[in-house]
């Protein structure tokens, strides 16, 4: 079946697929490009476990088509590390034991990296205002709330 010719770059790389018309950028993204890192938790936009920035803007990408992807910037999960070198971020994440089942995490980790983008030093109100969009059903929030404050921290001193 012929589909719709996409150049976009992910993650710095310029990448190029077909997909269907109705295709979401989650279901591209997972089984047409092998980057699982966003999941879909509900595929409504309601949970954020599809969280990915799309040209600087945090978005559901269970919510976008994957033919709007055509030249724009994604940004995924799979990006934040360098190599085996983590991002602040992931690294945090683990020491603060911020997550359990992981099906959140990506999501977590991709809205608080571009919380901090915008707002490299929030407070916590700040911080649950800007992962509110994430739903968690294990950890509760506050490791997650503590990771991306230690997080801004060390960043800020980089």
């Amino acid at each position: 079946m012929a589909g719709i010719a996409v150049s976009t770059t992910i993650n710095g790389d310029t990448i190029e697929y077909l997909c269907q018309p109705d295709e979401t950028l989650l279901d591209v993204l997972r089984d047409r490009l092998g980057l699982t890192g966003a999941k879909e938790g509900c595929g409504t936009g309601d949970c954020g476990a599809c969280s990915i920035i799309l040209d600087n803007r945090l978005v559901c990408s269970c919510l976008v088509l994957g033919a709007e992807a055509e030249g724009r910037r994604i940004e995924t999960v799979e990006g934040m590390a360098h190599g085996d070198q983590l991002h602040t971020l992931q690294q945090k994440f683990l020491e603060h034991a911020a997550l359990q089942c992981g099906i959140c995490t990506p999501g977590f980790l991709i809205a608080a990296k571009d919380l901090l983008a915008k707002n490299p030093d929030p407070t916590e109100e700040e911080i649950r205002f800007g992962l509110a969009g994430n739903l968690c059903r294990c950890t509760g929030y506050d490791k997650i709330v503590r990771a991306v404050q230690d997080a801004a921290i060390v960043m800020k001193g980089a």
